[in-house]
């Protein structure tokens, strides 16, 4: 549960929001046995907000959204070919193309009141 003024300097301050929904989401997939590889990687205007290694080596792709929406239309289309072309250089930069791999999702929702949520949707996308 947040303090009420703790969830104010949250919801008045995006880039902190941002910060926060992501320490969240790390923890919570370190919590079913993930291990971070790296954090906000970016290419060409992609980004991979986390990018963990699950517990069978899979690598796992995230991206968050704090908003009251559905996975899917936190990561529509246009998304997706961001996330996949920034996946692909990530492979590339650090030589691990022969992992398998699956791109997940994580949705906050930092209501007014009440305790955050963490929806998470493992393999919410097939890249194409």
């Amino acid at each position: 549960m947040l303090l009420p003024w703790v969830r104010k300097r949250l919801l008045d301050d995006p880039k902190r929001l941002g910060r926060w929904g992501q320490r969240r989401c790390e923890r919570f997939l370190q919590r079913s046995g993930c291990r971070t590889i790296a954090r906000n990687y970016a290419f060409r205007g992609g980004e991979l907000d986390l990018v963990m290694a699950d517990k069978d080596g899979t690598l796992v792709f995230t991206r968050r959204h704090e908003e009251f929406a559905t996975a899917k239309s936190a990561v529509n289309f246009d998304k997706q070919q961001k996330l996949t072309r920034t996946a692909k250089r990530f492979l590339k930069d650090f030589d691990v193309s022969d992992r398998p791999l699956r791109f997940d999702v994580l949705t906050v929702i930092l209501g007014q009141t009440g305790t955050p949520v963490i929806n998470h949707y493992p393999s919410a996308f097939i890249p194409r």
